[in-house]
C-alpha cells in the first residue's frame, strides 16, 4: 500500500497501452497489497509478535530479497551518488516511523480500522502539500480534507467518548499512521524529482529503516512496552510463523510493489492509483473472511466518505486541474 507514490512520480506509461491487461495486473498487485494488514494481524495475534519486532523483521526479509534481485538483475542500481546520501538517510527515517506506526496501528485497531485510518493521508497530504509545496487549496480541496476527516472519525468511533477511554491510543497512532504515510509520498515525490530510480530509493530506504527500527525497538524495550522486546528471534522454531513473516514481506510488499510499477506500463498513472484506493475496502473484506472481524453499518459509511475523498482528489489530479 505505501510505496505507490514513488512508482506513479517516476515510470511513465508505454505507447498503445493495453488498458485491460493494466487492469488486471494493478488489480492484482493491490490484492497483494491489501492482504499486508491481514499478516500483520494474524501474527500479532496468533504468536503474539510485538510490532517493533515485526517491522523489523518484515524490512530485514524485505532488503534481503531486493538486494539479491537487484544484484541479480541490474547491479548497476545499487550505486547512489553522493549528493542523495543524506537525502536517502531522511527518507529511510520516515520509511520506518510510518513502519512502526503502521504495525503499531493494526496490532491495536485491527486490520480494517487501521488500513482504512491510513488513508486519512488523503487530508494530510493535501495540507502538507499547501505548506511545503505552495500547492492550492481550494475550496474542492478542503471539502477533499474535511469529508476524509469525517470518515475517519466515524470508522474509528471518535465520536463516541467511550471509545477514547478504550482505545484512545489506537484511534491517535491510526490517525498518527496516516500522517506518516503522507510524509512518506511527499518524500517519494521528492525522490522522484531527484531521479533516484524508485527500485534504489526502495533497498536503502528499507535497508536503513532496518536500522532505524531496530534502534526504536531498544528504546522502547527499556520502557517495557508490550509492543518491543529485546528478543528479535521471539518466534524461536515456530517455522510457520517465520514463513508468514517472510510472506509478509516478499509478498503484499515486494511483489505489490512490482505488480503496480508493471500496471504503470498499460495504464496512466492517475488511473493506477485511482485503483490503488480499492485497498481499505479489499482489507475489509479479506479481514473478514480470515480474521472475522466486521465493520459496524457507521464504520462502513465512514470509509465510504474516506474512499470517495481520495477518489475525488485523484480525479481531480488525473484531469490536471488544481481543485478550486
Amino acid at each position: 500500500m505505501v510505496e505507490t507514490e514513488i512508482k506513479t512520480a517516476s515510470v511513465k506509461p508505454l505507447p498503445t497501452p493495453d488498458v485491460t491487461r493494466g487492469y488486471l495486473i494493478c488489480l492484482v498487485g493491490i490484492v497483494f497489497w491489501s492482504s499486508t494488514a491481514i499478516f500483520i494481524r494474524y501474527l500479532t495475534t496468533i504468536y503474539g509478535l510485538p510490532a517493533l519486532v515485526l517491522a523489523f523483521w518484515r524490512d530485514v526479509f524485505l532488503f534481503g530479497a531486493l538486494l539479491l534481485a537487484l544484484g541479480l538483475i541490474k547491479p548497476s542500481l545499487y550505486r547512489i551518488s553522493r549528493s542523495d546520501r543524506g537525502f536517502l538517510l531522511a527518507y529511510a527515517l520516515v520509511l520506518a516511523v510510518f513502519n512502526s506506526l503502521w504495525t503499531f496501528s493494526v496490532a491495536l485497531n485491527g486490520a480494517a480500522v487501521s488500513t482504512v485510518l491510513a488513508y486519512s493521508s488523503a487530508a494530510y497530504t493535501a495540507v502538507l502539500g499547501y505548506w511545503l509545496l505552495s500547492e492550492s487549496l481550494g475550496w474542492v480541496k478542503m471539502g477533499v480534507v474535511l469529508l476524509s476527516l469525517i470518515g475517519c472519525v466515524l470508522v474509528s468511533g471518535a465520536y463516541d467518548p467511550s471509545t477514547w477511554q478504550v482505545n484512545g491510543l489506537g484511534i491517535i497512532i491510526g490517525l498518527l499512521t496516516g500522517l506518516a504515510f503522507a510524509s512518506y509520498s511527499l518524500m517519494g515525490r521528492s525522490a522522484a524529482n531527484r531521479s533516484i530510480n524508485p527500485w534504489t530509493a526502495m533497498l536503502y530506504g528499507f535497508g536503513g529503516a532496518t536500522v532505524f527500527i531496530l534502534i526504536f525497538n531498544r528504546l522502547a524495550s527499556f520502557t517495557n512496552s508490550p509492543q518491543a522486546s529485546l528478543n528479535l528471534f521471539w518466534l524461536g522454531n515456530a517455522w510457520a510463523g517465520w514463513l508468514i513473516l517472510a510472506l509478509l514481506a516478499i509478498g503484499p510488499t515486494l511483489a505489490g510493489f512490482g505488480l503496480y510499477t508493471v500496471s504503470l506500463g498499460y495504464l496512466p498513472a492517475s488511473v493506477a492509483n485511482l485503483i490503488a484506493t480499492l485497498e481499505p475496502v479489499l482489507t475489509a473484506i479479506l479481514a473478514y473472511f480470515f480474521l472475522g472481524e466486521q465493520l459496524s453499518g457507521v464504520q462502513l459509511a465512514g470509509s465510504a466518505l474516506i474512499i470517495a475523498s481520495v477518489v475525488i482528489l485523484r480525479v481531480y489530479e488525473g484531469n490536471g486541474k488544481a481543485p478550486a
